[in-house]
C-alpha cells in the first residue's frame, strides 16, 4: 500500500478485531483516528499502537451510534489530518436472547449501534471523501451470523446482514467518487472476550475445517488488504473469513 500521509478512523478499536486492524494499519505507516466507547481502552490502545505506529495515532472516546458524535470523528479527521482515506466500521455489540422473549429495548439498541452507526459513519466519511476528490475506501465488519443461522443471535444476524447489503448498494452511489466499499465476515475469533471461555477455543477448533479459530490477526491482514491500494478495483464484496465454518456449519451447541 502506499501508505505516505494516508489517513484511516476504525471504530471499536479498543480491543480485539478492531485494535489489530489499526495496530497494522498504523505499523504500515498510515496515520490512525481509533475510537473505543471506553475511555481507558481507547487511551490504552494508543499508547499500545504508539510502540510500533509509523504515523501519527489519535484517539477519540465516545458510542459510534451516536449521529452527533460520529460527526466529530469525521470532523476530527478533517481538522487534524485535512482529510480521511480510509474508515474501518468495527464497532458493534452482540446482545443474545430467545427470539420469543426478546425485547424491544435490546432490539433496537442493536439496529442502532451495527445497523445504524456503520451507516451514518458511512454516509459522513463518504462526504468528505466526495468533497476531497481522492477516493477512499470503506471497510465494515459483518460476521458468520449473516450467512448461517446461530442460536440466540436473530436480531445480531439482521444487523449484519444489512450492513452486507449496504455495501452492495453504495456501489451505486460511490463508485462515481473513487471510494471502494467491501465488508469481512469473521467466524470465531479468539479475542479477550472470548478468551474467558474456557471451551471456545476446543470447541472451534473441533468444528471448524482448518483445525482453529481465526486470531485477530487473520482478520487484520484481510482487512489491510480490502482498503489497500491493490484492492481498488474490489467492492460491494463480503470474505468470509472463518476457516471454512460456514461450509459446514457445524453447531457449536452440539
Amino acid at each position: 500500500m502506499k501508505n505516505h500521509d494516508k489517513v484511516a478512523l476504525i471504530t471499536g478499536a479498543g480491543q480485539g478485531i478492531g485494535l489489530e486492524i489499526a495496530r497494522v494499519l498504523a505499523s504500515n505507516g498510515l496515520h490512525i483516528i481509533l475510537n473505543d466507547i471506553e475511555k481507558s481502552l481507547t487511551e490504552e490502545a494508543v499508547a499500545e499502537i504508539l510502540k510500533e505506529a509509523k504515523g501519527k495515532v489519535l484517539g477519540i472516546s465516545g458510542d459510534s451510534g451516536d449521529t452527533v458524535f460520529i460527526q466529530e470523528m469525521v470532523g476530527l479527521a478533517e481538522r487534524e489530518f485535512g482529510k480521511l482515506d480510509i474508515v474501518v466500521a468495527n464497532a458493534g455489540i452482540t446482545l443474545y436472547g430467545d427470539f420469543f422473549g426478546y425485547s424491544p429495548a435490546d432490539f433496537f439498541e442493536v439496529m442502532r449501534v451495527n445497523a445504524g452507526g456503520t451507516f451514518f459513519l458511512a454516509q459522513a466519511a463518504a462526504r468528505l471523501m466526495k468533497k476531497q476528490k481522492t477516493g477512499g475506501s470503506l471497510l465494515f465488519t459483518s460476521s458468520v451470523t449473516a450467512h448461517q443461522a446461530h442460536k440466540n443471535l436473530a436480531a445480531y444476524a439482521m444487523s449484519k446482514a444489512a450492513i452486507e447489503m449496504l455495501a452492495k448498494n453504495l456501489v451505486i452511489e460511490l463508485s462515481e467518487y473513487h471510494i471502494n466499499v467491501n465488508t469481512v465476515s469473521p467466524g470465531a475469533t479468539l479475542t479477550s472476550r472470548t478468551a474467558s471461555d474456557p471451551d471456545y477455543e476446543k470447541t472451534w477448533s473441533r468444528i471448524t475445517p482448518m483445525g482453529r479459530p481465526a486470531t485477530v490477526k487473520d482478520i487484520a491482514q484481510t482487512a489491510y488488504y480490502l482498503v489497500s491500494e491493490e484492492a481498488r478495483h474490489i467492492t460491494g464484496q463480503n470474505l468470509i473469513i472463518d476457516g471454512g465454518w460456514t461450509c459446514i456449519s457445524p453447531s457449536p451447541y452440539n
